[in-house]
């Protein structure tokens, strides 16, 4: 696992294992999603996830190297690229300090499936397991989202490293 003391982004590799390693890590948050929003409770399943969202969110930034205090200690040039490279493939969690409020923000860009999951509840049962449906579908889209940014952005730093060093990819 990436930890904060990490001084590079991952590259070559390394950016498929990461990757592959946090799209498990959003299935089984996803998981845990849709457990609560099977929970017949209107509004647990969006305060949980945001804290889960927000949790998985930090720990794949840090998986890739990417978390904004990994990236605040790269070389000023690669500050800016990283941070360039994020806003264009438009990951906009990508290196930031991640807040509930900024995940917020995200969730409500999908608002509509998420009056959809909470309307659901109103029915019993069949409304629980669509509620419970369409949070996994949304977490994990989201989720993958953002791992697939991630790795979009290391591979970015990977060419402008291979750039300044002149030398082929490793």
């Amino acid at each position: 696992m990436a930890t904060d003391s990490k001084l590079e982004p991952v590259s070559g590799a390394e950016i498929e294992v990461a990757r592959e390693r946090c799209r498990e890590m959003v299935r089984k948050r996803a998981l845990v999603s849709a457990g609560v929003a099977a929970v017949p409770l209107p509004g647990i399943d969006i305060v949980s996830d945001l804290t889960t969202f927000t949790v998985l969110v930090e720990e794949v930034n840090k998986e890739f190297g990417l978390s904004q205090q990994q990236i605040e200690r790269l070389h000023p040039r690669m500050r800016v690229l990283a941070y360039q490279a994020a806003a264009s493939v438009g990951g906009m969690l990508v290196g930031k300090l991640v807040t509930r409020t900024l995940v917020l923000q995200l969730f409500k860009k999908a608002g509509i499936k998420i009056a959809a999951k909470t309307v659901t509840k109103v029915v019993p049962i069949a409304g629980q397991v669509a509620s419970a449906a369409i949070g996994f579908a949304l977490f994990r889209k989201m989720g993958y989202q953002h791992v697939d940014a991630c790795a979009k952005v290391a591979r970015e730093l990977q060419k402008a490293r291979v750039i300044d060093m002149g030398t082929a990819p490793v």
